[in-house]
């Protein structure tokens, strides 16, 4: 999986303002005891990314202004977690310099990376093979192009992304001349890639402590579960986590939440009934006190045409904010990719409602058809951090353009 977390190291200012200087960056190496740092935007480079943009060589050390997290393109390698950072004063004529570690994930075994691989076109099988099927036996003419149009549609590309992908496919075939069908479904491949890249995004952590990662979702999504496997995934890059069951009025939604603290070895923040806000409220000054890493906080399940409830998740967003300043950090939302077009609805739902920072895409095991995330990447293009083929822990995987892809076409 090419796809990476980023630990936000610094950055270093000629001129700081008082209000930047009252947070001084530190390693945030959890191993090594350091809080990390403070900060409230996320990093967005290429998931293919694997190194770390560095400053210029340094004239002397001074001291380090607050954290500002930038994107990244990669230069040199990046240092040890372990290793502190030195301060480092940038040069007179640029205006600021950031200092970003990239955190590749442990690399997978062999066998349980082509099993992935395996699980995601098995579950993309369907429209696999509709979409494939076209391009066996065929010459390049009108028909072949109605035939694409009707896949793409089956498979919840919606009518926006399908038209797109139709018009640039037989403007490549031009440009290029194609003549061989195999050659066009190449050239479809490349233009799904181009598509559903800018949805290729990683999560950085460090950048606040705690990081508190606001999860919502409607109800049968499998959010829940999802943040159950997030916390595991979390933990192997040596990140503290701590649980808010925020989901009060779901029966044995803090239940199920329990057990999946019970398998992580992570602490459950949560009441018997209760204000959902309440409960989130207390966990981040919990997270805060035990200096958590990763605070997620689960919240009840909403159809987004139920306004008064999304008011209330609303108002969660907003206590998170007066009990940490800057929360939340992240504000996931789960979507079960077998409900097709609604999901797209659900997006736009929760985004118009909290501005939501990364999708988690779930159940592409099932009869789920993949083309969704193409009219995501169409019509509100919000990183997809991570997609779910089953209900083990490792069928949680961060989301790559090109795999998916290559699933979708059979490649």
């Amino acid at each position: 999986m090419f796809s990476f977390f980023k630990r936000f190291k610094g950055s270093k200012e000629p001129d700081a303002t008082p209000e930047e200087s009252q947070t001084a960056p530190e390693s945030v190496a959890p191993a090594a005891g350091a809080a990390a740092p403070a900060g409230t935007q996320r990093s967005a480079s290429p998931a293919s990314a694997a190194a770390v943009e560095r400053p210029a060589a340094p004239a002397a050390p001074k001291a380090a202004a607050a954290p500002q997290p930038a994107s990244v393109n990669g230069a040199q390698a990046a240092p040890t977690l372990s290793r502190p950072q030195t301060p480092l004063q940038a040069e007179p004529d640029e205006s600021a310099l950031e200092t970003v570690e990239i955190v590749p994930p442990p690399l997978p075994e062999a066998s349980a990376k082509k099993s992935w691989l395996t699980r995601l076109k098995s579950g993309l099988s369907k429209t696999s093979s509709n979409l494939t099927g076209i391009f066996v036996g065929t010459k390049i003419d009108e028909d072949l192009y109605e035939e694409l149009e009707t896949a793409l549609l089956m498979s919840d590309a919606g009518v926006d992304a399908t038209e797109f992908l139709l018009e640039s496919l037989r403007e490549k075939v031009r440009a290029e001349r194609l003549s061989d069908p195999q050659q066009v479904k190449t050239a479809l491949r490349t233009l799904l890639i181009d598509l559903l890249k800018p949805l290729e995004k990683s999560l950085m952590l460090g950048r606040a402590q705690p990081l508190v990662m606001m999860i919502a979702g409607v109800n049968g999504a499998g959010k829940t579960t999802s943040i159950g496997k997030l916390a595991k995934h979390l933990q192997s890059f040596d990140q503290s986590v701590l649980l808010a069951a925020g989901d009060t009025f779901r029966a044995a939604a803090r239940e199920q939440l329990a057990i999946w603290g019970e398998r992580n070895n992570v602490t459950v923040v949560s009441q018997e009934s209760g204000d959902p806000a309440a409960v989130i409220f207390d966990a981040v000054g919990a997270a805060r006190a035990r200096k958590i890493d990763v605070l997620m906080a689960d919240t009840a399940g909403r159809l987004p045409t139920q306004l008064h409830l999304m008011e209330e998740l609303r108002k969660v967003k907003r206590v998170i904010g007066k009990a940490m300043d800057s929360a939340p950090h992240e504000v996931l939302l789960v979507i079960d990719a077998n409900t097709g077009q609604n999901a797209l609805t659900q997006v736009k739902a929760f985004d118009d409602a909290l501005g939501l920072t990364g999708l988690i895409v779930t159940k592409l095991d099932g009869t789920a058809k993949g083309g969704i995330l193409a009219a995501i990447a169409r019509q509100r293009p919000i990183p997809v951090y991570f997609i779910g083929v089953g209900e083990k822990v490792e069928d949680l995987q961060p989301f790559s353009a090109e795999e998916f892809s290559d699933a979708l076409l059979g490649g």
